[in-house]
């Protein structure tokens, strides 16, 4: 296999038309370079998908009323109606497959306008009404201060958690927020944190333009009597958050007195649900890839073992002296497949070597995007993994023995005193 001998007499064949060489080996190349970079990009727009869920809990879901659109029990269709305390005792009650539960209040697009007001600075930000243990469904990091406790629940604390954004837009850069206050909607808040968003969920508006205020309190000092806007929960480990969410709807449209089968009285996103169809959706890509990739690289081979059979051809006189003087089959087939081999690994390689180095450059580009929180990149980190690329490598051996079996049979095929008279 490293005799200088065959090696010099693999270039020396592949030399003796560079031209014809060359084409044949750039469809190895191409075939190599579309599997690794559509591979690449496939990996890509799959870390920009989990990368947008982040660290929100997998196995949660989000519920909320909309307008009924059936009449039911002398209710009139397109009747609204909301969700209330008493739900949410019980559905802990009554629903065992729940593991959180976290009714959630919303404000700030109802009222209008600035609603925030620090001094002579103004803004409008979305109100969150919530419990402490909403940050197990979709985390957020304080970076100064705290988040919302069970303290701030029980005593209806006038307290409030902003977002990074606000942060910037009321105060000035270096400036302390921490035992501030901001007068919201009319009435004034202490901040006692700024958080930082750990997802892209953001069910009602991003994390960094919100402010987050004790459930409780939001629904007293703003008469919302004991009003729920958003159910968030999360089932119990190995049971399918599905399951958690049909109970609740079932529950839910008996004590409301909804048609049970008003599909859109209800509204719900299905986080686990949602990223099971992700998988499938990358699933399919992959399969499409290599099924593309592997065409186009099969298309390269037939090339290379077409090339090959020509080379045969005019190595004829070549092949039955070699078979006069004394050389075996076994030797005449390895030179053959080593020839085939060597051009389908160099090419492949190549091409290997130039698709990773498109997705690193794709990717050092979008690095400064993927910092921002604010831009929505749908394509982080594109590359490949080294079992794909060994694999692929394995490609290319398998494929350069298989380009060079058939030639090497035919060669074999000749009788040497047909080949010594052959005439090219």
């Amino acid at each position: 296999m490293f005799d200088i001998d065959r090696w010099n007499e693999i270039i020396s064949a592949l030399n003796k038309n560079k031209l014809r060489s060359f084409l044949t080996a750039f469809g190895v190349f191409w075939g190599i370079f579309m599997l690794v970079l559509m591979a690449g990009m496939g990996k890509g727009l799959e870390n920009g998908i989990m990368h947008g869920v982040g660290k929100a809990a997998k196995n949660s879901a989000f519920m909320w009323t909309d307008n009924t659109s059936k009449p039911y029990k002398g209710f009139n269709r397109g009747r609204t109606w909301n969700f209330d305390n008493n739900d949410a005792t019980y559905i802990l009650q009554n629903v065992s497959e729940i593991e959180n539960l976290s009714p959630r209040l919303f404000g700030g697009s109802r009222m209008g306008g600035n609603n925030t007001v620090r001094g002579h600075r103004s803004g409008s930000f979305r109100l969150k009404g919530d419990y402490p243990d909403y940050i197990n469904i979709e985390p957020v990091t304080p970076i100064m201060g705290r988040y919302l406790n069970n303290i701030d629940i029980q005593e209806k604390r006038k307290i409030c958690v902003i977002g990074e954004k606000v942060q910037s837009q009321m105060f000035n850069a270096g400036e302390n927020p921490i035992g501030q206050y901001l007068k919201i909607s009319g009435i004034y808040f202490q901040i006692v944190g700024v958080v930082h968003p750990e997802t892209n969920i953001n069910i009602n508006g991003r994390t960094e333009e919100s402010i987050f205020l004790p459930f409780t309190t939001m629904q007293q000092v703003y008469n919302l009597g004991n009003e729920i806007h958003l159910f968030c929960f999360t089932s119990k480990k190995g049971i399918p958050v599905s399951i958690a969410e049909a109970k609740m709807m079932k529950i839910l449209r008996e004590r409301h007195k909804v048609d049970p089968t008003d599909e859109q009285a209800v509204a719900h996103i299905n986080l686990e649900k949602q990223l099971q169809q992700f998988n499938m959706l990358f699933l399919g890509i992959s399969v499409l890839v290599w099924i593309v990739g592997i065409g186009t690289l099969l298309a390269g081979v037939i090339g290379v073992s077409n090339i090959m059979l020509v080379i045969v051809k005019e190595r004829t006189q070549e092949i039955g002296v070699m078979r006069a003087i004394g050389a075996t089959p076994r030797k005449i087939m390895s030179q053959i497949v080593a020839e085939s081999v060597f051009l389908t690994t160099l090419a492949g390689f190549l091409g290997l070597a130039f698709a990773v180095g498109i997705l690193a450059l794709v990717s050092k580009a979008l690095e400064p995007a993927t910092q921002n929180p604010e831009n929505n990149v749908f394509i982080i980190d594109p590359g490949i993994s080294l079992h794909l690329a060994l694999a692929a490598l394995l490609i290319l051996i398998l494929s350069g023995i298989f380009a060079g079996m058939i030639p090497a049979h035919r060669a074999l095929k000749m009788k040497t005193i047909d080949a010594l008279r052959d005439e090219i």
